[in-house]
């Protein structure tokens, strides 16, 4: 599995993938700061990632669009650094 982080969660969640064994990039890497969703969709599509990420906008951009991919993982947390996800053990 391949995972693109989005740009608004950290580069670490890319090392820590990495770490367990999936290719992992941070958007940081592959594009502007500043790129429309779209891109990154586009991106993730092409590129076969799926894309983890906190914002809720890509699975409706997916569901309007009857897209079947790339996959969106959405991290529903408030506390979305990989330390305090890892420490409570989710």
């Amino acid at each position: 599995m391949k995972v693109l982080v989005d740009m608004n969660l950290s580069p670490r969640w890319a090392a820590e993938f990495r770490s367990r064994g999936f290719e992992s990039i941070h958007w940081s890497e592959v594009g502007a700061a500043t790129a429309p969703d779209e891109e990154v969709l586009s991106w993730c599509a092409a590129h076969d990632h799926a894309l983890f990420t906190h914002d809720l906008d890509f699975g409706a951009i997916l569901a309007a669009s009857k897209g079947r991919n790339p996959s969106v993982v959405q991290l529903r947390t408030e506390y979305v650094v990989p330390e305090a996800m890892l420490k409570a053990g989710t």
